[in-house]
């Protein structure tokens, strides 16, 4: 069984210097519930079809790459908006880090993201990384599709 062990914190603006790489990702959720979610993705040229079991930190995760025009399709079919981001890659220190830079109905959001060997491993934080969000729900992406950022009060 595949295990994806992610920790998610917010991206200090004001101290972000850019990544190394830019793709533009569309994704879109076929099934998202307590339980599981299937979504579908174009990440540049290439897409995949990714199954997740629930939990925050650490959760089963089945990733198969899809051709282009099937993704095309399920995107269709996908609870609708769909997801668009810029995910920019940097490494640092050993680990790399998916920084999410949100395009339409969650623009002005930025998340980065870490993938770990273990729930406890240890990792060096970059200037820009602002407070850790991986146990609040409302940042996964399967929920931003029906509760964007752009609809969230704000003090």
């Amino acid at each position: 069984m595949g295990v994806e062990i992610e920790r998610k914190f917010l991206v200090l603006r004001e101290r972000w210097t850019g990544g190394e790489s830019v793709t533009h990702f569309q994704q879109g959720y076929l099934c998202r519930d307590k339980e599981r979610t299937v979504r579908v993705r174009r990440a540049g040229e290439r897409a995949f079809l990714t199954i997740k079991g629930q939990g925050a930190l650490a959760r089963p995760e089945y990733e198969y790459e899809i051709p282009k025009e099937d993704a095309d399709a399920l995107l269709l079919l996908s609870i609708q908006p769909l997801i668009e981001k810029r995910r920019h890659l940097l490494e640092n220190e050993g680990h790399t880090w998916e920084v999410d830079e949100f395009l339409g109905a969650n623009a002005g959001l930025w998340v980065a993201e870490i993938e770990l060997a273990s729930e406890d491993e240890e990792f060096a934080r970059p200037p820009w990384l602002g407070k850790e969000v991986t146990s609040d729900l409302r940042y996964q992406n399967a929920n931003l599709v029906v509760h964007p950022f752009s609809q969230w009060k704000r003090v």
